[in-house]
């Protein structure tokens, strides 16, 4: 570490000790709510994870064993993330997509002595007995309905079944006159910084091999001390979480920031189409919201596009002056969508903003920021305030992690993006091929991103590493320049751009509900599509222009955070 990391890491508190803190000082304020459903005070949740850590202990389960824990956003899912990491054991979450054969996999691998889930997640280990039998190694299996309902699925052995049929009992007895705040004490010396908190099993969008990224616990209490550097007191503040909270950037910012800063927690349940977040955000009325680029990109082709690129608004978006008058209708329009109580905004990140898109939300002046991080740091690399933000950047490097461009000129020459600092993970589970190789020999952690430095720190983001088109004459393509420029034609979805033998080749989703609407044929979509991708050539460089296009009905495999599954396709 540098000295400037090496003086933090003195003064760095415990995230742990910061949500001690607030559980304590919060205890009648609510603290999360399963969106239209039951409500948890701080104090209810220091119930639950009471319950959970009798149970722990009863099993026998140590400080420093590995629980998983599958199951969809909810309240209850919060609980348990908090119990196993108050007790100091080494939280594994699954994201709800994974398939119960590879968590069953993943969680046996990782040594998990319990898995924690929810009704979802029981229904698809019981489609096949051999969930079970990969289980052999994990102390028992829980299934989770709420704090005060922890049913035991599977177990190995009758101990938890046991424990669980005394649970009451053995929380009466422990506190005879109920749980009160001078009880509360999570935090003590033997959980430390350097101790693993967490394994995440990430789901990249290059890979079908999932890796175990081992954060300590410094990596969440510095990715938490950033969020309470550049975010006002928020003691009572709403916040509507949408993204996985098994996802770090989720996780970190929808779960560990806001509850341990006094907050109020929506969680909405199952898929955020543009009607049921924006009635949500209505509803929550949140003072800052967390998003990936798709949902923000959804919301503008189902709300605003239509509206812009009709007359008058076209015309008068070309007129300076009266460009104002349609830009700030817009902009009323969204932050009354959005709830209208933003003091710091919409935060995007897990992927690039479309630029039409962000060159929209720039002219009407709307509260937004793009920030970048990866799994690997917990998450947060790079974040600048909405007052300070650049226009298609992702910010400055988040302090105090370091952060270089492998290149001979940063400023001008892309190069990978490389980090080091207390955020980064301290490797991958049982992988130390994955390890060695995710480093440089000097230290530095490999993000596999392209970028530039401008002369004000601000990084520019131009792709992966991986995705980079290599033509016959020696010249990088960026695909997702590309893809940028496609999934703003009318009648697309989204895109893909690859190389295959001497061609560049765009896979391309087609809109056949919005054609249909148009009075078009799923033949005159295809032939449209077709047209205006080829015509996109005349903006091309010559090395990088479309062969051909092939059009498709099925939307790409996506990661949680709404990546595509690149690998599946090249």
């Amino acid at each position: 570490m540098q000295s400037e990391n090496q003086s933090h890491y003195l003064l760095m508190r415990h995230f742990i000790s910061y949500f001690n803190d607030s559980v304590k000082n919060h205890w009648d304020l609510p603290a999360v709510t399963n969106f239209g459903k039951e409500t948890y005070k701080y104090s209810q949740v220091a119930e639950g994870i009471a319950r959970y850590h009798i149970l722990f202990k009863e099993v026998g389960i140590a400080k420093g064993d590995k629980v998983a824990l599958y199951a969809r956003n909810s309240a209850e899912w919060v609980i348990a993330y908090y119990a196993t990491l108050t007790y100091g054991a080494v939280t594994v979450p699954f994201l709800p997509d994974f398939l119960a054969s590879a968590v069953a996999e993943l969680s046996s691998f990782s040594e998990c002595k319990l898995l924690i889930a929810d009704d979802i997640a029981v229904k698809a280990f019981e489609e096949s007995e051999d969930n079970y039998a990969v289980l052999d190694k994990v102390n028992g299996f829980v299934g989770v309905l709420n704090v005060k309902d922890i049913s035991v699925v599977h177990a190995n052995g009758d101990t938890l079944a046991n424990v669980r049929s005394k649970l009451d009992s053995l929380y009466n007895s422990q506190y005879p006159s109920g749980l009160s705040p001078e009880m509360v004490n999570y935090y003590n010396d033997s959980f430390g910084l350097e101790d693993a908190a967490e394994i995440s099993f990430t789901s990249g969008t290059t890979s079908a091999t999932s890796k175990g990224v081992i954060l300590p616990a410094r990596s969440l209490s510095v990715n938490l001390e950033f969020g309470f550097r550049v975010v006002p007191s928020a003691v009572g503040g709403h916040i509507f979480a949408i993204l996985p909270m098994a996802h770090m950037f989720g996780q970190a910012f929808d779960v560990l920031f806001p509850l341990s800063s006094g907050c109020h927690v929506f969680v909405m349940p199952g898929k955020p189409t543009p009607a049921r977040l924006l009635g949500g955000l209505a509803v929550v009325k949140p003072f800052m919201f967390l998003t990936v680029p798709l949902v923000i990109e959804k919301i503008f082709k189902s709300k605003v596009f239509p509206a812009t690129r009709k007359f008058p608004a076209k015309l008068l978006l070309k007129i300076p002056g009266l460009d104002r008058i349609v830009l700030n209708k817009i902009k009323k329009s969204l932050l009354n969508a959005f709830g209208n109580n933003f003091t710091v905004g919409v935060i995007i990140g897990g992927a690039a903003l479309n630029r039409e898109v962000e060159t929209l939300l720039k002219r009407m002046k709307f509260p937004y920021t793009v920030g970048y991080g990866m799994t690997e740091c917990g998450p947060l690399i790079s974040y600048r305030d909405k007052s300070e933000y650049v226009k298609y950047s992702c910010g400055t490097k988040a302090h105090p992690i370091e952060l270089r461009i492998d290149s001979a000129n940063p400023r001008r020459v892309l190069g990978e993006i490389q980090v080091k600092g207390d955020a980064v993970m301290l490797g991958y589970y049982n992988n130390e091929e994955a390890t060695k190789a995710a480093f440089t020999k000097d230290g530095w952690l490999r993000t596999g991103d392209m970028g530039v430095l401008d002369n004000r720190g601000n990084l520019y983001i131009k792709g992966r590493c991986k995705n980079m088109i290599l033509t016959g004459s020696g010249q990088n393509i960026y695909p997702e320049e590309i893809e940028d420029k496609i999934n703003n034609l009318p009648y697309v979805i989204e895109s893909l751009v690859v190389g295959r033998k001497n061609a560049i080749v765009a896979l391309v989703v087609a809109d056949y509900e919005a054609g249909k609407k148009a009075g078009l044929s799923e033949e005159e979509v295809n032939k449209v599509v077709n047209e205006n991708v080829l015509a996109l050539n005349s903006e091309l460089a010559a090395y990088s222009k479309i062969g051909y296009t092939e059009i498709r009905k099925e939307q790409f495999e996506k990661t949680p955070k709404q990546s595509i599954r690149r690998f599946m396709y090249n």
